[in-house]
C-alpha cells in the first residue's frame, strides 16, 4: 500500500466562488481552472458564477482574484416542461480530447441538482419528480431537497464557450427517499458529485448513489437495504460517445458494466463504511458514509488515488478527508474499477465541516513540464479543500501538500 504524509505550507486562499471538486486543465501553454455554479435554483436562487481562470503555472491560476475570473457562454435554462438544460450545473472534471492537437476541445461532467418546480414528473418519458412528500433541505423546514443528476457539456474554444450534450446518469423518482424516512436536509436520491478518469477506450464516472436501489414506499422502506444501496459507484462511457452521450453510459451491475444510465448499480464495497463503525443509509441523517470522490492517476506511484469527503451527521456535515488507492492501471479489466482500498483519514479538523478535497499540481518545473492536472499528478500534489466553518465563513483553499511514498 503506498504511504502518504501531509507536509504543512503556507496558506494558499482560493480567491472566488467554490462548490464543487475543482476542475482543471491546460489549454495551450495556460493552467486554467473552471469552479462555480450556474443556473436556476429557486431555493439558493440564480446562479452565474461558473468561470474560469488561467495561469502560466497552476500557482498563478489558483491565485487569480475574484475579478480576474471570465464568465464563459453557457446554455440557457429550458422552460419546465421542455427540453433542455434544466436547474443548476458545477463542473466537476474537464476531460481534454486527445483527437484535438490544439487541446482546445474539453467535455465538461458536470453535477445538476432539479427540483419538482424545474424539472416536474412527466407521466410519458417517466422524466422528473413528483411534488408529494418532499423533504425539507438544507436551509431547513422553509427549503426543499435537490435530486442530483450527471451530464456532459462540450466547448471547441478551451472552455470559453460550452454546449449541453444532456444527462448520462440519473435515478428515476420512484427511487427517491421522500418523508416521513428522509432526514438528512440534503438529498431524497440522485447520482451526483462525480470525478471522472479516462482509462482505454472509456471515462470511468465515480460518484456518490444516493437513492434507494428499488422503487421505494413509504411502508415498505427498509434502511438496510437502501444502505446496501448507496455510497461511491462507478459507470462509464465510450470515449467516443462523448459527442453524443445520452442513453450510453453503463453502471457496474456487481459483474459488469452493462446497468442502464437510470437503473440500479451496485456501489463500491470497499468504500462502504461497515454498520458497526457507524455506517448506514444516507436518508437517516445520523448514519456514516464517503461522498464526493475525486481520482486521479498518480505517475509516482503508478496507481490510482481517491479522496472522499465523510457525511458524520445531518445537513451533509464531516470533519474529515480521506483516502484510498486502486493499484490498476486498467480499470476496465474483470473488476479492476472496484478495487479500492479501505480509505485511511488524510486531514481532519474536528467539528468543522469539510467538503470537496481534491489534489492538484504544483508549481514547479517538473509539473508545468509535464502539464499535469487534477487527473494526473506526481509525488508531491497540493491538497484543497473547502472548510464551510471558516472564520468569516466558507473558505477553500491549501494548508498542505501530500507527499507520497512507493
Amino acid at each position: 500500500m503506498p504511504g502518504f504524509r501531509l507536509v504543512p505550507t503556507e496558506r494558499f486562499a482560493f480567491g472566488s466562488f467554490v462548490d464543487c471538486n475543482m476542475a482543471t486543465a491546460w489549454v495551450g501553454d495556460r493552467f486554467r481552472i473552471f469552479p462555480g455554479k450556474y443556473g436556476e435554483d429557486p431555493v439558493w436562487g440564480p446562479a452565474d458564477e461558473l468561470m474560469f481562470a488561467d495561469g502560466a503555472d497552476p500557482d498563478e491560476a489558483f491565485l487569480t482574484p475574484h475579478e480576474g475570473f471570465t464568465r464563459p457562454r453557457m446554455p440557457a435554462n429550458a422552460a419546465p416542461g421542455t427540453p433542455g438544460l434544466h436547474g443548476a450545473v458545477w463542473f466537476e472534471t474537464v476531460y481534454q480530447d486527445e483527437r484535438d492537437a490544439s487541446g482546445r476541445t474539453l467535455f465538461a461532467l458536470y453535477h445538476n441538482e432539479n427540483y419538482p418546480s424545474t424539472l416536474p414528473f412527466d407521466e410519458a418519458t417517466g422524466e422528473g419528480y413528483r411534488d408529494e412528500g418532499w423533504p425539507p433541505g438544507l436551509q431547513g423546514d422553509s427549503s426543499i431537497q435537490a435530486v442530483p443528476r450527471i451530464g456532459i457539456m462540450k466547448s471547441v474554444d478551451g472552455g470559453e464557450s460550452w454546449s449541453d450534450r444532456g444527462v448520462i446518469l440519473e435515478d428515476r423518482d420512484d427511487r427517491m427517499i421522500r418523508l416521513p424516512h428522509n432526514r438528512n436536509n440534503t438529498f431524497p436520491g440522485g447520482v451526483g458529485d462525480p470525478s471522472a478518469v479516462a482509462s482505454g477506450e472509456h471515462l470511468y464516472v465515480f460518484f456518490g448513489e444516493y437513492a434507494y436501489p428499488a422503487p421505494w414506499s413509504a411502508e415498505h422502506h427498509d434502511p438496510a437495504i437502501e444502505a446496501e444501496g448507496q455510497c461511491i459507484s462507478v459507470a462509464r462511457i465510450p470515449l467516443a460517445d462523448l459527442d453524443d452521450p445520452v442513453g450510453r453510459a453503463r453502471r457496474w451491475d456487481g459483474v459488469a458494466f452493462i446497468g442502464p444510465p437510470d437503473g440500479v448499480g451496485q456501489p463500491i464495497r470497499s468504500l462502504q463504511i461497515p454498520v458497526e463503525q457507524g455506517g448506514g443509509a444516507v436518508s437517516a441523517g445520523d448514519e456514516k458514509y464517503y461522498w464526493g470522490p475525486s481520482v486521479s492517476w498518480n505517475e509516482y506511484l503508478e496507481c490510482w488515488v481517491m479522496l472522499l469527503g465523510r457525511v458524520d451527521a445531518g445537513y451533509w456535515k464531516g470533519d474529515s478527508v480521506f483516502i484510498s488507492f486502486n493499484p490498476h492501471r486498467d480499470l476496465g479489466e474483470g473488476d479492476n474499477a472496484q478495487d479500492w482500498s479501505i480509505p485511511e483519514l488524510l486531514l481532519q479538523r474536528e467539528g468543522r465541516t469539510l467538503w470537496y478535497p481534491s489534489l492538484q499540481p504544483l508549481n514547479t518545473t517538473e509539473d508545468v513540464d509535464a502539464r499535469r492536472t487534477s487527473l494526473r499528478l506526481g509525488r508531491r500534489a497540493r491538497l484543497f479543500v473547502k472548510d464551510l466553518d471558516f472564520a468569516g465563513g466558507d473558505w477553500y483553499g491549501s494548508d498542505f501538500v501530500v507527499e507520497f511514498e512507493r
